[in-house]
């Protein structure tokens, strides 16, 4: 009997489409002699649809008429099954199917960030990827860089505000940058794809960048530029019981910094080998890096270490910048779901995106089993004995 996965994309982040092309991809990879493939997508409004139409990405030239298709669904748990039920019911309506396992590919806010987790946890339905503190410690770089900080691992200086706080703090935050030394980069923290990212060279460009980036988040990261940029990344596939490293990329760009335009537009320097549709989009990357053996086993160590302070799972991709003269290497973000699911960093090593899959869905199942033989309750009613005389003690009778 195939395992029935259902693939959630979409969202309502500013990486909706983004998701939708990886889910694309992670749809063609599964194995269809062992998995029965049920695409779900979440709108831009977080209601759910379910149907093949889903798969062909032609249809969403047209979303309207795509949704039109396609039933709006909700997943209701019933006893130990979480099935896919159709929103609007007639008299003889049935369920649409059931689902083993969810390989969720949600970039960004309320998909990444543990919002999607937390809602697949009340389900009590097996997942891939991370749990709900690791997604979120993911996306949220102000408590991400604040772990890697107490861990001692290498990062660039920084600082972080919110938004609403500048005005009133102007000076004090002029005073941090200032001594920071421009450029600075300055970061909404909680988003991805490098939207709503600046550069800011001098003060001036600084406060226009809090206006840009405190348009996207109420937190805002502030970074030294790292000099001689490059731009490195890791792929770390396993859990908190085993993982290992895939090989490095080193991704072009025709900005200062690696641009949403680099990404998905056309953007990307010409020097660099493109991966075309077989990546993200367009974005040029060269895979292997250009680094030596010595640089190549501390980021894998290093990205290795970020994944286990995390308690990550599934796939990751993190990235480090490395100063181009002194080789200084730096992390700069895990991305706990990657675009593409970071297959291409994985094929050199005789992983192909399929055998990526089928682990992705081991790892789930292995870890939805470890928790059934956790112990979250305690098999006692407290209201069996229950009187309203007794209820200024809830904690018990003081000694």
């Amino acid at each position: 009997m195939k395992i029935k996965v259902a693939v959630l994309f979409g969202g309502e982040s500013v990486e909706h489409e983004v998701s939708i092309i990886s889910a694309k991809q992670a749809m063609e990879a599964l194995d269809t002699e062992k998995y029965e493939i049920i695409p779900i997508y979440i709108s831009k409004s977080r209601d759910l649809y379910c149907g093949e139409e889903l798969r062909d990405l032609t249809q969403y030239k047209d979303m309207d008429a795509l949704l039109a298709k396609v039933p709006q669904v909700v997943l209701v748990k019933k006893n130990q099954t979480v099935t896919i039920e159709p929103v609007k019911k007639g008299l003889f309506t049935k369920a649409i199917n059931t689902i083993d396992v969810v390989v969720p590919v949600v970039h960004g806010t309320n998909g990444e960030d543990g919002t999607l987790q937390g809602y697949l946890e009340m389900l009590k339905i097996p997942y891939a990827g991370c749990d709900v503190v690791a997604a979120a410690v993911g996306q949220d770089k102000v408590v991400m860089k604040h772990m890697f900080e107490t861990a001692k691992l290498p990062i660039t200086p920084w600082f972080w505000f919110y938004g609403h706080e500048f005005e009133d703090k102007k000076d004090e935050y002029l005073n941090k940058a200032k001594e920071l030394g421009y450029p600075l980069v300055l970061k909404p923290a909680c988003l991805g794809s490098s939207v709503g990212i600046v550069i800011a060279h001098n003060e001036e460009e600084f406060i226009e960048g809090v206006e840009e980036a405190g348009t996207f988040d109420f937190k805002i990261v502030v970074e030294k530029m790292v000099d001689n940029l490059r731009e490195i990344n890791c792929s770390v596939l396993g859990s908190c019981f085993s993982a290992k490293a895939s090989v490095l990329e080193e991704v072009g760009k025709n900005d200062e910094i690696l641009s949403y335009k680099d990404k998905y537009q056309g953007g990307g320097s010409k020097g660099a080998k493109s991966q075309g549709s077989k990546g993200m989009a367009s974005t040029t990357r060269i895979v292997p890096a250009p680094v030596s053996e010595e640089q190549t086993k501390k980021i894998q160590e290093l990205a290795l270490e970020a994944f286990h302070l995390l308690g990550s799972s599934g796939v990751c991709r993190i990235d480090f910048m490395m100063n181009g003269k002194t080789d200084e290497i730096m992390i700069n973000e895990i991305n706990t779901i990657p675009g593409s699911l970071a297959f291409y960093l994985w094929s050199p090593v005789d992983v192909d995106f399929t055998a990526l899959m089928d682990e992705l869905i081991r790892i789930a199942l292995e870890r939805h089993r470890k928790k059934e033989k956790m112990t979250f309750s305690y098999d006692t009613n407290l209201l069996q004995n229950y009187s309203e005389s007794g209820s200024k003690g809830v904690k018990g009778n003081k000694s």
